[in-house]
């Protein structure tokens, strides 16, 4: 197994902050993301659980990464897969109890990793109880006004109050029946109608989440991932749009319920209930937004740490593409002081090492073009993010059976393709036959089915193969830790290429780095850049210079 350098391990809530703890390590971290649904199962369910992320956060230390990113475990009726939360302060049966998850914490702080945990302030379940409650207590009800209730238009209020649409397709407003079963007002759920919005001009809601983030850092958590953090604040009299173009999940243009300047007085406050807690608790923004200079914006000084840069994951493989994305990404950061992010993969977005297939001819092409990204972002300065199973190579799936499917957007129409449930497979660990280690016994469930020939991608299949995914990941954040040109910065040095290549080069330490990205179908020649330190593919060197493999990442020592 790839050696691990030693690490600091992270201060928990009862820890002195002293200036050595404060190292403001989320600058360069590399974070994973654990979809618990499908990271481990240890009851053999079928479903992801914290006690089987528990017994396998010894394979992310192995890995190297820094902090492990939690999706949602809260109390859920799971209608978006716990993005639909009934109680915020308390764990789902179906991923275990409270208990568990201050085990998995205290375990991860003692491996010395981070835990992120995601938090959902747009919209709530419609199990949450103030929304019951207000359904309960009908027009008038002061538990209402915590939400976005609405008279319908037309003359019997038949019509939705305005035209906006849902994420996952249809009208973003439901009506209600009042108490004694009469049609009653509508009220917003940007996404399923079982998520209402949160009305964030109300002061309760303030409380309600600022009491929230104070009970996960009371347990030991070190940041938030939150969830819309674009989306908490609607214009002023929910306006229409006036066209009749579907929201998209991954849009970026400006819509009246995206990216208000409002969201940034809640981000202040939120950041002054994180600095009240040693060791550098962070919150991390998932903000679409119309640029990165808007995603820059939650990043100033006394709002949040971080945000996901959307714009780079949207990139194609062409080199230009991604150097203009690479720059407007660095530049972006600059004048808030924030580190710029690097993410490839997410639960929400088709794998990239599918995403980047587009020769049919070439089955191999994915998976390479995935391996050389990885290498370019794990080179680039900042901090990077790995969705669980990127590190195997996975694929996306896409032959899983409609009566399987989960995504609440494949059963309705005009939204998002419904196709979420590819990227959210339960990943191979070991052995011949599903669920490949997932759960505790061979043949045993998974609550969505994996593909026949995965056993070949599993994490025991892959470690020790020096050619596979997995090693190579390992090898690199283990590189990115040890040398001192990777990891934080906001500086890098382009070098000149033929048409098609990347490179760059990264100076710390007395040391320098550089990295080149061959992104065409044929191998390139280059002048010798120096000592090879690793490559996503051989990599050949005649005299004074390299040859690229075509589609190629290396990383060499100046």
């Amino acid at each position: 197994m790839t050696h691990q350098p030693a690490r600091t391990a992270p201060s928990d809530a009862a820890s002195a902050d002293t200036a050595d703890q404060r190292t403001r390590w989320w600058r360069d971290a590399v974070i994973y993301q654990v979809y618990p649904r499908s990271f481990a199962d240890a009851d053999g369910d079928g479903m992801g659980d914290l006690e089987g992320v528990r017994s396998r956060l010894p394979y992310l230390r192995d890995l190297g990464v820094d902090a492990v990113w939690l999706s949602p475990f809260y109390a859920s009726p799971q209608a978006d897969a716990g993005y639909d939360v009934a109680d915020y302060r308390a764990v789902d049966p179906l991923f275990g109890t409270l208990r568990h998850a201050e085990a998995l914490i205290a375990d991860a702080h003692a491996l010395g990793l981070r835990v992120i945990v995601d938090l959902v302030p747009n919209h709530c379940s419609d199990q949450h109880e103030w929304f019951r409650q207000a359904l309960r207590e009908g027009p008038g009800s002061a538990l209402r006004d915590r939400f976005h209730f609405r008279p319908g238009r037309g003359p019997l209020g038949e019509l939705p109050p305005n035209d906006w649409e849902s994420v996952f397709g249809g009208p973003a407003w439901t009506r209600t029946d009042n108490p004694d079963g009469t049609p009653g007002e509508w009220y917003l759920h940007l996404f399923a109608p079982e998520q209402p919005d949160f009305n964030w001009e109300h002061p309760a809601v303030h409380d309600e989440f600022r009491t929230v983030l104070r009970f996960w850092l009371d347990k030991g958590v070190d940041g938030f991932r939150i969830d819309v953090a674009h989306g908490l604040v609607k214009a002023e009299g929910l306006p229409d749009i006036g066209h009749g173009t579907q929201l998209r999940l991954l849009g970026s243009r400006p819509l009246p319920f995206f990216d208000q300047d409002g969201v940034h007085e809640i981000y202040r406050a939120w950041r002054k209930v994180l600095d009240e807690y040693p060791g550098e608790r962070i919150g991390v923004a998932e903000a679409w937004t119309p640029s990165a200079e808007r995603t820059a914006r939650y990043l100033r000084h006394d709002e949040l740490h971080q945000a996901f840069n959307f714009h780079y994951l949207t990139t194609p493989w062409e080199a230009d593409a991604l150097r203009a994305a690479i720059d407007e990404s660095l530049e972006a950061m600059r004048p808030v002081g924030a580190p710029t992010t690097w993410v490839l993969s997410n639960h929400d977005v088709v794998r990239h090492a599918t995403r980047y297939a587009d020769d049919p001819e070439d089955p191999g092409q994915g998976l390479r073009r995935a391996r050389a990204a990885a290498l370019l972002m794990l080179a680039l300065p900042g901090s990077a993010y790995v969705y669980q199973g990127e590190e195997l190579g996975l694929p996306e799936v896409h032959d899983i059976p409609d009566a399987l499917r989960q995504d609440p957007s494949f059963f309705r129409q005009n939204g998002q393709d419904g196709l979420r449930d590819g990227c959210r497979v339960p990943i191979p660990w070991s052995g011949t036959e599903a669920p490949y280690g997932f759960g505790p016994e061979p043949g045993g469930p998974s609550w969505l089915p994996q593909p026949a020939d995965w056993a070949e991608l599993s994490v025991a299949a892959q470690t020790g193969d020096p050619d596979s995914t997995l090693e190579l990941y390992r090898a690199a954040i283990a590189l990115r830790r040890e040398h001192p040109a990777l990891g934080a910065g906001e500086h890098l040095d382009w070098l000149p290429t033929p048409a098609g290549v990347l490179a760059f080069r990264r100076t710390a330490g007395g040391r320098r780095l550089v990295c080149t990205v061959n992104t065409t179908a044929a191998p390139v020649r280059l002048p010798l850049p120096g000592r090879v330190l690793l490559a996503s593919a051989p990599v050949t060197v005649e005299g004074e210079q390299a040859v690229l493999p075509e589609d190629g990442s290396v990383w060499w020592e100046e």
